[in-house]
């Protein structure tokens, strides 16, 4: 790392990025706090975030320019906090926006002079990279900006376009990156490589609108959204090598090293990971409290209990035995509160809910260890990853933990079935509370000024004489459509249910004189509701006078799910926790799907429990009240709100005394009978705290009954059995199919040994050194491995890859190389890797032999023809 940099503290780099823009009349605006507005988000995750109202198109700008220093925090790669030099929970992003102002000339032209002239970065030293086909950032940064082309590179979708999810505002990013090693020249950049480069400012370039079919389209606003990294900044301008030992995080890390009685600087790996760990999640935790958060085993609460666990554990790891958390927080508000008065303001709070937090924790160590100790009992060579996992995110107990007891004991931990349960989860996982979901309306926007609002009589008529106000024929405004025309109808009034809280639209028809067209779903944009469908007869205009009826029998099954879910918030909060909130839901015609804040899984006793509660207050026939009322009497009668939810003064409440109350504008039985009957169909985890109940209600159990009852009856036909025997004949099966599968996988290990030892022959001599690449067919992953490393050992110094199709879905691939290869430079890890990417995979491992896979099988001849080709560049 250079010297000769100007060094600057963290305030000062913050100080200075507000005051550029400042002056170049952007409205400097306070941090937003991380508890967002927007209900999607758990917490504030992106400097954008607070902005979304504006991309929306919801809310109009104040002003055409910005610029914010926005503390964020974010939890999907916790698990690589202070393992990489650059991961954080909390980490605070300056940005500059525009709203429809300045485009990609001057939010280009301001980042290289806040670059160069204001924090000094040598010009040399900045390497930019473009989305592949926007020539005209590659142009700004070539021919006004005057960087050579060679560190211009240009990149892929992957990397360089932002989008805001499958549809919506969408465009290239151009990113500058810092060049740490510039002495190793400048042939092949390779941007990915993080011990020489790091990516610290991001310019997005809002300019398309994606839709549903992917096609894009030119916005008429075109917006500018970048981001900052000011840990990043810092790393580079203060001259040490990782972000954790700037003058944002160091002293916190200090503190603890204080309290533990370590030397920092003379710490082995694993403890400088845990006083990192301890430096970010001190400074996460103290802002979640200032800005209200408190610890509880819930949505946000949640996340703030395991960090704050977190710093307690990594205490522990380093032999910290006493209170502490106070005492490091102390050092985290001192750091913070110039940017962040309400650090100091809330400082009796943060120590307050720390102490309590840290007390609590130690029980939870403590029955942890009952818990673990059952589980050697039970185990006396492995403990099961999955009993490791539930310890873990159920019972907050740390892997490490287990690992060290387990270790005490002569005894092993199941690291592959952890990793296998750990995937699982983030499979589940839908990020369900970190996505930024952006829509646009369209043409609509141009008819808004033209047309009113639609007026809903839905929830007293299930039929209305309507005018058609708008017509919109694939997207775009017109007149007229006629039959077989895939429409979107905008009506002056409508019995239609418009899809919102969970609740999809209705289904039904719009019937005029000779026109007939079929509505398949109907959907709120804005205060507009679009009736979504096709034209089955005749031709519709706008300006007709048309019959709109509802199909009834769909709506009373949307009603009879509505009201059930309504019923299954109030049972969870009953049976298993009275602080269970909603999360999300889906209200359809055939099923409905009920998200909830929880920790644990629930058991299959209360899982029953919930299920015969509701069906309960079914049979006891509650009538619903259905009232209009100011918002605060609502609240004081007791009414549940959708957290984040946005109300008016005036609010709809549905209560089934002395079941349920909430506010709601869905539409809903008039009795708890009408539902009929309940039935949880499953419990699942979806995100951390998150957990997922989906069920049917109505004639819909009666289907799913039906269903189960010919898989049974079609069971007991073939296994020739009754129903209760069905059970114990499929475990007979299983356990033969096992068997049987073990002597496959055994069969198919030697045969792919067998096809490994005829290629030795068709190696390739290139000087000292030999290479072999082939398709072993349809070899599993392991032998695939097997025999890469059999062959790389008959040939001595070589380089071996191997690829297979053990499934018609997937690829795998394995490189075996010498030692002396890898002093040519050539990893194993690393090059096969590469390789996967071209079918659609990736992977890695030790420089002497890696594997990898990837998902697409027709690009497998390509890929290994292409490592042959890098194996003989690489090895000349």
């Amino acid at each position: 790392m250079s010297s000769a940099l100007k060094p600057l503290t963290g305030e000062q780099i913050r100080d200075k990025f507000l005051n550029f823009f400042a002056q170049r009349d952007h409205r400097v605006l306070p941090s937003a706090s991380l508890v967002p507005e927007d209900p999607t988000v758990l917490l504030t995750i992106a400097g954008m975030l607070p902005f979304k109202p504006i991309f929306l198109g919801q809310r109009s700008a104040e002003f055409p320019r910005a610029t914010t220093s926005q503390k964020c925090v974010r939890t999907n790669d916790i698990e690589n906090v202070g393992r990489t030099a650059r991961h954080h929970t909390f980490f605070e992003m300056l940005g500059n926006f525009s709203f429809g102002d300045y485009f990609k000339e001057k939010a280009i032209a301001w980042a290289w002079e806040l670059s160069t002239e204001v924090y000094q970065l040598p010009a040399e030293r900045i390497v930019v990279s473009v989305f592949r086909d926007d020539d005209e950032a590659f142009e700004i940064w070539r021919d006004k900006i005057g960087i050579p082309a060679h560190r211009i590179q240009r990149m892929g979708e992957a990397d360089n376009f932002w989008a805001s999810g499958p549809t919506g505002p969408c465009g290239p990013c151009s990113e500058l990156y810092y060049d740490f090693h510039p002495e190793r020249g400048e042939d092949n950049l390779d941007l990915e490589d993080d011990t020489r480069f790091i990516e610290f400012y991001n310019l997005v370039f809002m300019e398309y609108n994606r839709d549903g079919e992917g096609n894009l389209t030119p916005l008429a606003n075109k917006n500018i959204d970048t981001g900052l990294g000011l840990e990043r900044m810092a790393q580079i301008l203060q001259n040490v090598p990782n972000n954790y030992e700037t003058d944002l995080i160091f002293p916190v890390i200090q503190k603890a090293a204080e309290i533990a009685n370590i030397d920092y600087s003379k710490a082995d790996a694993k403890t400088k990971v845990s006083l990192k760990v301890i430096g970010d999640h001190a400074r996460a935790v103290v802002h979640m409290i200032a800005d209200g958060i408190t610890a509880s085993n819930i949505g946000r609460g949640y996340v703030l209990r395991r960090l704050i666990r977190r710093v307690v554990r990594h205490g522990r790891l380093i032999g910290i035995e006493g209170e502490f958390t106070p005492q490091v927080a102390q050092v985290a508000i001192a750091l913070g509160e110039n940017a962040y008065p309400n650090l100091r303001e809330a400082q009796a709070g943060i120590i307050a809910e720390l102490q309590r937090e840290e007390s609590r924790f130690l029980e939870t160590l403590e029955r942890g260890e009952k818990l673990l100790a059952d589980i050697m009992q039970k185990n006396p060579k492995q403990i099961p990853g999955r009993d490791a996992f539930t310890l873990y995110d159920t019972y907050g107990f740390p892997l490490e933990l287990t690992q060290e007891i387990a270790e005490e004991q002569g005894l092993t931990v199941d690291l592959a079935g952890f990793e296998a349960a750990m995937e699982e989860q983030r499979v589940r996982s839908q990020a369900a509370h970190e996505t930024i979901d952006l829509t646009v309306q369209g043409s609509l926007d141009q008819l808004a000024e033209h047309i009113h609002p639609t007026e809903f009589l839905g929830y007293s008529e299930h039929a209305a004489t309507s005018e058609v106000t708008a017509l919109l024929v694939e997207g775009k405004s017109a007149t007229e459509a006629s039959a077989g025309s895939e429409v979107r109808v905008v009506l002056d009034r409508t019995p239609f249910y418009a899809e919102s809280g969970g609740q999809i639209g209705d289904r039904g028809y719009l019937s005029g004189d000779e026109v007939l067209m079929r509505v398949e779903d109907v959907k709120k944009e804005g205060e507009f509701f679009v009736h979504v469908g096709r034209i089955e007869r005749g031709t519709l205009q706008v300006g007709s006078r048309v019959s709109a009826q509802i199909d009834r029998a769909c709506r009373r099954r949307a009603q009879a799910n509505h009201s059930a879910t309504h019923l299954l918030q109030a049972a969870l909060k009953k049976i298993v926790d009275d602080s269970i909130s909603q999360a999300g839901s889906l209200v359809a015609f055939d099923r409905l799907r009920f998200d909830f804040n929880c920790p644990r899984a629930l058991t299959p006793e209360e899982v029953r429990e919930v299920e015969n509660q509701i069906n309960t207050w079914i049979a006891e026939a509650h009538p619903a009240q259905v009232a209009v009322m100011p918002l605060p009497e609502a609240k004081a009668k007791g009414a549940i709100a959708m957290f984040g939810e946005k109300y008016g003064d005036e609010v709809r409440t549905i209560d089934f005394p002395g079941v349920s109350m909430e506010l709601c504008g869905g539409t809903h039985v008039s009795n708890t009978a009408e539902i009929g009957v309940f039935k949880i169909i499953a419990e699942t985890g979806v995100a951390s705290g998150v957990r997922r109940i989906e069920a049917v209600a109505g004639p819909s159990v009666l289907e799913y009954l039906e269903v189960r009852d010919r898989v049974v009856r079609h069971l007991g036909e073939q296994f020739k059995a009754k129903p209760e025997e069905i059970p114990s004949r499929i475990e007979s099966l299983l356990g033969e199919l096992k068997a049987t599968q073990k002597q496959l996988e055994a069969m198919k290990a030697e045969l792919a040994i067998a096809k490994s030892d005829r290629l030795v022959s068709e190696a390739e001599t290139l000087g000292e050194f030999k290479i072999l690449v082939a398709d072993l067919g349809e070899v599993e992953p392991d032998a695939l491995k097997t025999a890469a490393e059999r062959l790389q050992q008959k040939l001595g110094s070589a380089a071996v890859i191997l690829g297979s199709v053990p499934t018609p879905e997937k690829v795998s691939l394995v490189a075996a190389f010498s030692k002396d290869v890898n002093g040519k430079g050539l990893q194993a890890g690393k090059f096969i890797g590469g390789i996967a990417k071209i079918c659609g995979g990736g992977g890695g491992g030790r420089p002497n032999l890696a594997q990898a896979g990837g998902r697409n099988p027709s690009q497998l001849k390509q890929a290994l023809e292409t490592a042959r080709q890098e194996l003989r560049e690489g090895l000349q």
